[in-house]
């Protein structure tokens, strides 16, 4: 499965701080916690231009009907409210001020894209809300100094472009990368994760040219980094930058290593577009099984993970890998809660967040395992990478680590 779309997650940043949040919730020992019930809350897009995004809300509400109906966790049955803030900042603050103060629920959990969650992560470590598992890929979501309640949960772009820079380096040693980046929280994880691998070498080996979401094309940076000689290029792009430049590549007979970041790698919405046939030897990332993928038709996760969406998301489309990856967040998100062993405070389920050890989620990868502590919020920076061959995507090497920051 490919990361969430990048486009979506990472738009909008110059609109996140947009509005200013002040004033805590009222003090409880166990909000949003009852005898018999748990509520959990989450701000998403139901609505606007990336409403194809809340399937991941929907598929986690089915997930836990699922869990309710086989007993729910520690005798709670799960209470999920979820709201559409239309990927718009400024609802996000009025839909999380609800949550937290009327609704009063316990925590918040996946709550979807950059800017929105940018608007509101202040509030909500100030109110000592915990802040679990975010459906977004920037780096700045594992800052546990700064926001210790907050944590993301897929490997960020940074980790990503750090196991592009790994893979390259063990293929040709003395590689020169091109690097096309978008000039916003995406383009620069990139950019930071190929430093930290390169590190004093970064200015000697890498041309890096970046280009603004607005901008119609990036066929003159594709150029100049072809002049440049470069072996390694890596697009670290949204999904119509994605195309452009795998197009690009093409039409210039260029023949360097190709890297896409997983976001913008998807079959339907950058491969086929582009042409399968112009897109021979691209490397991407992956850390979720496919269930589009043939590899996984008889694995018994995937099965498990049918029949799921076959009785409580039959409206979803279960090839989907935005429902896979919401089955999986949400797998994770149980085994937490069942380690908090009963107790729902705040405290105990960021004490619990910050204390997985190498869990292991059906879904996930054979060897890709969530890790957490108190100075580690990037719950998975683990990949494998998988390369097109006209076809579809197949997975090679080992599973790769981004480095240990």
């Amino acid at each position: 499965m490919t990361s969430l779309d990048r486009r979506s997650l990472l738009a909008g940043s110059a609109a996140a701080g947009v509005v200013a949040l002040a004033g805590p919730s009222r003090a409880a020992d166990t909000p949003g916690v009852t005898a018999t019930e748990i509520k959990i809350g989450c701000t998403t897009s139901l609505s606007g231009p990336v409403s194809a995004l809340g399937t991941i809300a929907r598929c986690s509400d089915a997930y836990f009907r699922m869990m309710n109906d086989q007993g729910g966790v520690a005798g709670r049955k799960i209470n999920f409210i979820f709201y559409d803030d239309a990927f718009n900042p400024a609802k996000t603050v009025e839909q999380t001020r609800k949550l937290i103060e009327s609704d009063n629920v316990a925590f918040l959990f996946s709550m979807l894209g950059t800017a929105p969650n940018s608007a509101v992560v202040k509030y909500i470590n100030s109110n000592k809300v915990p802040h679990l598992f975010l459906s977004v890929n920037g780096d700045k979501w594992g800052d546990y100094v700064n926001y210790p309640w907050t944590m993301g949960f897929a490997p960020s772009s940074r980790t990503e472009a750090q196991i592009f820079a790994k893979y390259a380096l063990s293929q040709k040693p003395d590689a020169k990368f091109g690097l096309i980046y978008q000039n916003d929280d995406l383009g620069k994880d990139f950019v930071n994760g190929l430093r930290d691998v390169l590190g004093s070498g970064y200015d000697q080996r890498v041309k890096a040219l970046s280009y603004e979401v607005a901008d119609p094309t990036i066929d003159s940076q594709i150029v100049a980094l072809r002049a440049s000689n470069a072996d390694i290029l890596i697009s670290g792009v949204t999904a119509r930058f994605a195309a452009q430049s795998i197009r690009k590549v093409y039409e210039l007979d260029w023949k360097p290593m190709h890297f896409v970041t997983s976001g913008a790698a998807s079959v339907a919405s950058t491969i086929m577009p582009v042409g399968p046939e112009r897109a021979v030897g691209l490397i991407t990332s992956v850390y979720i099984k496919d269930p589009s993928d043939p590899a996984w038709q008889e694995d018994p996760a995937i099965q498990d993970y049918m029949k799921f969406m076959a009785k409580y998301f039959s409206e979803g489309n279960p090839k989907e890998a935005l429902n896979a990856y919401a089955y999986t967040v949400t797998s994770v998100l149980r085994v937490l809660l069942e380690q908090c062993k009963g107790n729902f405070s705040r405290e105990n389920i960021m004490r619990e967040a910050n204390n997985l050890r190498n869990v292991e989620v059906p879904t996930l990868l054979p060897g890709v395992r969530v890790n957490t502590s108190p100075t580690n919020h990037h719950p998975l920076r683990q990949m494998q990478l998988q390369r097109w061959d006209g076809k579809g995507y197949v997975r090679f090497g080992n599973i790769i680590e981004g480095a240990n920051l």
